[in-house]
């Protein structure tokens, strides 16, 4: 057996037992599917959805859609505006009414990224802008995130890639402080256009106020076009979700 086939059946059987237990420890799931189209090597436009649960793919909660458009500078830096709709329902139940939380929400970002070593370094910082059932709201964010691909490479990328991040949340009221998200996930990249993920993320909220749950087990599928040939076409990194 090769060396990266081992390093992913080692990954999954250590995964295995959080799933066996997860109904019994009330962790929630947290399922993304998006899609990048890449104009060039500075425009992309991409699309996303979620789907959350408070237990293990039961009682849904959450869902959002969103979309956006990135322009990148650099290597080291990016800009995003992006625009979704954010739908918190009541706790029991799945898509349970009234809702919690009916949210419109415009937020541009910046993300600086940087090498050390292997290793690639990301800062992010985002400026949110939420029309929500309460009325309207500003709220800021911060993630540090470090991702590390490995694997023999393919076609101009290495197949797998482990990343941890953790994100701050605040807003400008009092007590300003909201949510802390920590995040860990393995992907593996099965071609220039698709990307799977697995990971875990917890989260801790100051007061719950749109969304509640601290554990959820997280899946996620990427696919990534560009408009130019795909033999032609330079594939880029995987980069860590976009929550």
């Amino acid at each position: 057996m090769r060396l990266k086939d081992k390093t992913v059946l080692f990954f999954l059987l250590s995964v295995v037992p959080y799933l066996c237990n997860a109904q019994q420890i009330g962790m929630g799931s947290w399922s993304i599917l998006n899609v990048k189209y890449n104009f060039n090597d500075e425009v992309s436009a991409f699309g996303e959805g979620q789907v959350r649960s408070l237990k293990f793919y039961d009682n849904f909660h959450y869902y959002e859609y969103k979309g956006g458009v990135n322009y990148s500078f650099s290597k080291s830096l990016s800009i995003t505006i992006g625009a979704g709709s954010y739908q918190t329902y009541s706790e029991k139940g799945n898509f349970g009414l009234p809702k919690k939380n009916d949210e419109i929400r415009l937020w541009p970002q910046i993300s600086l990224f940087q090498r050390l070593g292997r290793f690639k370094i990301e800062q992010r910082y985002r400026t949110e802008f939420r029309f929500t059932s309460d009325g309207y709201k500003n709220r800021f964010r911060y993630r540090f995130g470090i991702s590390y691909p490995f694997g023999k490479e393919m076609d101009g990328f290495k197949p797998y890639q482990l990343s941890i991040s953790n994100e701050i949340f605040f807003t400008d009221r009092i007590p300003y402080f909201e949510r802390v998200r920590l995040s860990t996930a393995f992907n593996y990249r099965l071609s220039k256009r698709i990307t799977s993920q697995i990971g875990y993320i917890y989260q801790f909220d100051y007061q719950l106020t749109d969304e509640t749950g601290r554990d959820f087990f997280q899946l996620g599928l990427f696919f990534e076009i560009s408009k130019r040939k795909r033999s032609e076409a330079r594939p880029t990194e995987i980069n860590i979700n976009d929550n």
